[in-house]
């Protein structure tokens, strides 16, 4: 699951529109945000076997992002943040911690067996990366579906109706080119691409925020 987490982002926008659109979309993916990072630090550990379907990662060590109860802690977190630093309504707050757990459900449908269920080393899921159409079909629907429900909102809110296309197109895009691109076996330019590529669309996010209401 790469982009297919931004469903996440927009559902959450389209039902608790007092948090700003960039609080989702990094939340979304906050957890592979600390996970680039830690890569990056030699602490949390992957590797890229080409022979693999879908994804080449082989993610085989990762017990502060994508365990369980990491998951729970990264959201906790985040509401604790958002509401705190950031001032949001509690129910912003909770629906920004909700879009980081989402993380870990979402991954759970398409990661093979490498999220630990606890501080033990049984591991879970599902493996939809085995099968690359159907996951891929999964997360661009994902993104269709709650595209058009934040496209409609924004529409009721009266803001500008082509942005929402827009942004939905470049995700796709960054879908797309992340699907093209060779995976390099580097952990660390692995983590920095990631992070980079999060940071960006998390930046494009903060540009839709700043529009303004029609006069």
């Amino acid at each position: 699951m790469f982009v297919g987490h931004d469903a996440a982002a927009l559902a959450a926008k389209a039902i608790e529109p007092r948090a700003p659109l960039w609080t989702y979309v990094l939340g979304a993916q906050l957890i592979d945000v600390g996970w680039s990072g830690l890569v990056m630090a030699g602490i949390e550990h992957a590797s890229v076997d080409p022979s693999l379907p879908g994804s080449a990662l082989v993610l085989y060590d990762m017990p502060y992002t994508h365990s369980l109860p990491g998951a729970a802690i990264w959201a906790v977190g985040a509401l604790l943040l958002a509401r705190w630093v950031l001032k949001l309504p509690w129910g912003a707050a909770l629906a920004i911690g909700l879009t980081v757990f989402s993380h870990w459900v979402l991954d759970y449908l398409v990661h093979r067996p490498d999220l630990a269920l606890g501080f033990v080393d049984q591991k879970v899921g599902l493996g939809l990366w085995n099968y690359p159409v159907p996951e891929q079909a999964l997360e661009i629907g994902l993104l269709a579906a709650t595209g058009a429900a934040w496209a409609w909102t924004r529409g009721k809110a009266g803001l500008p109706a082509w942005t929402a296309p827009a942004f939905l197109i470049a995700l796709v895009v960054v879908q797309v080119v992340a699907m093209m691109l060779p995976m390099g076996a580097d952990p660390i330019g692995m983590g920095g691409s990631a992070l980079a590529v999060y940071l960006a669309i998390t930046g494009l996010a903060a540009l839709i925020d700043r529009e303004k209401l029609p006069t």
